[in-house]
């Protein structure tokens, strides 16, 4: 009787090891399998986000060499950086920036937030008086005396949102 209880348990045991075995070690190969996955989505997604960025700058002046080559600077950066300084200085204006093309409204005055070179020769800029937004088109120049001149081409003040 003794010896059954025995066999009985140690088979008991052998296949509880079996069982044991089996389970985590699927288990390994489970996560090894959805980590594989998981790995190729995050690297489909990022290619994705890397195209889409690199077509959302498409037209900018960091990425186009024939602005650049006839710019002929060697800091890109630099320079982007000097106009973008240059058009915002404006901002300082009591009547509020003059390259919005918009007048000031009330005691709220148009200034420039955001702005982007697109090119060796043209900016857009979106700009804002805290009711309103609006969006500019403008021409830039580099005078011979190295300071920047504008010139608005076009510009839109949306509509106010009717709650």
């Amino acid at each position: 009787m003794k010896k059954s209880l025995f066999l009985y348990l140690f088979i008991i045991a052998v296949l509880m090891n079996v069982f044991t075995y089996k389970y985590f070690s699927s288990k390994d190969g489970n996560e090894l399998q959805s980590l594989t996955e998981t790995n190729k989505r995050m690297k489909d997604s990022l290619v994705t986000v890397v195209n889409q960025l690199y077509d959302a700058d498409a037209f900018s002046l960091a990425n186009n060499d024939r602005a650049q080559n006839y710019l002929a600077q060697n800091n890109i950066k630099a320079f982007e950086e000097k106009v973008k300084q240059a058009l915002l200085a404006y901002n300082d204006d009591k009547e509020g920036n003059k390259y919005t093309d918009q007048t000031k409204m009330g005691e709220q005055k148009f200034i420039i937030n955001k702005v982007k070179l697109l090119n060796h020769r043209w900016i857009i800029a979106n700009y804002s008086n805290g009711e309103l937004w609006g969006e500019v088109m403008l021409k830039y120049f580099v005078n011979d005396d190295q300071t920047i001149s504008f010139e608005v081409m076009s510009s839109y003040l949306y509509p106010k949102e009717l709650n």
